[in-house]
């Protein structure tokens, strides 16, 4: 199980690097552009992960598979309060939303919510046991 742990690990750091916002002027962004800083979150949950997946604590992988889909929840409910943040200066809050709407989420989302999944999913206990 510790390839399938890894496979979804490479899928969250992966994802990091692909397009995860798209802006209309601005285009696509990652989680760099995003937001460095929740960027090395995600990378730095993704090195303990790593270290747990070595050393075989399925306990900690399941919790920072469960950590890693949490910020990646906040992540995306971050970038929608911001962008309606953003066109605060309309006079209208429903130019506000529309404006706000043109801030799509894409497609590296599903593969960031893939890797955390697989990884959650694989280190359940029973599995592990079955393996044994």
């Amino acid at each position: 199980m510790k390839n399938l742990q890894l496979i979804g690990l490479f899928l969250v750091v992966a994802g990091s690097f692909l397009p995860l916002v798209h802006i209309p002027i601005a285009g696509n962004w990652n989680y760099w552009k995003v937001d460095n800083t929740l960027a090395m979150a995600v990378w730095g949950f993704s090195l303990l992960t790593l270290v747990f997946i070595l050393i075989d604590k399925t306990k900690f992988v399941r919790i920072m598979a469960f950590l890693m889909i949490l910020l990646f929840v906040f992540t995306i409910i971050a970038i929608k309060l911001k962008s309606l943040d953003y066109f605060s200066f309309l006079p209208f809050r429903s130019w506000q939303s529309t404006f706000a709407g043109i801030v799509k989420l894409s497609w590296g989302w599903f593969i960031e919510f893939l890797g955390a999944v697989i990884i959650l999913i694989t280190s359940r206990k029973n599995i592990n046991t079955i393996k044994n």
